[in-house]
């Protein structure tokens, strides 16, 4: 019983497109940190005078002995506001490539009804080749 619940449940339309959404998302979010870390960031680098953006950080406590720093590590943060920023666009840029092609098919024309005399004449006409 529960099995079969589940079943249904699981087969609905939506669920699987959830579920291929975050997978599709998944990937998608391994190739915008690629863009990101391997392209933009060592173009940025270079334009800060090869500085490693995501190196950049602030030392609140520096290391002695065994005990590590205590660093903000704001360099991070902003390679992750970068990857957030291309992220929310390209989705941005799918959602508006697919409303156009939904205002599309919304914007064809419904054949028009034709007029009632139209109707009528046809109708005439098909009784006529019918006695015929």
């Amino acid at each position: 019983m529960v099995l079969k619940e589940f079943k249904e449940f699981a087969m609905r339309g939506n669920v699987i497109d959830l579920a291929v959404g975050v997978i599709i998302g998944g990937a998608f979010g391994k190739i915008v940190s690629s863009l990101v870390n391997d392209v933009l960031m060592p173009v940025i680098g270079v334009i800060l005078s090869g500085i490693n953006v995501s190196d950049l950080k602030y030392i609140l406590k520096p290391a002695s002995g065994d005990i590590p720093e205590v660093a903000i590590l704001y360099g991070s943060f902003i390679q992750s506001i970068v990857d957030f920023l291309i992220i929310a666009f390209s989705i941005f840029l799918f959602i508006k490539l697919l409303s156009s092609f939904k205002k599309k098919k919304e914007e064809e024309p419904a054949p028009k009804a034709p007029a009632p005399e139209v109707v009528l004449l046809e109708e005439i006409r098909d009784l006529l080749k019918e006695k015929q």
